[in-house]
């Protein structure tokens, strides 16, 4: 299972370019195409908070679980 980042929907539901919420949320627009792509491992909760903020949306609207089955190879034992 893993976080999902669904920022590109969110921005496109609401019609805003990135570069525009970067500067309605104070934050760089490299560190917003890093959160866009999934290349983040974490997003603080202040930062999560003004995106949320300046796009009238909530967290979950732009987080999603990925869910999957790890496949785990039979290991007989010698």
């Amino acid at each position: 299972m893993r976080i999902v980042v669904t920022l590109d929907v969110m921005l496109a539901r609401r019609k805003i370019r990135a570069k525009d919420l970067a500067e309605r949320a104070g934050i760089t627009e490299a560190n917003l195409s890093l959160l866009r792509t999934g290349k983040v491992k974490g997003v603080r909760f202040e930062t999560l908070a003004k995106i949320c903020e300046a796009l009238e949306c909530k967290p979950g609207d732009l987080l999603d679980v990925e869910s999957g089955v790890a496949e785990v190879a039979d290991v007989a034992d010698p």
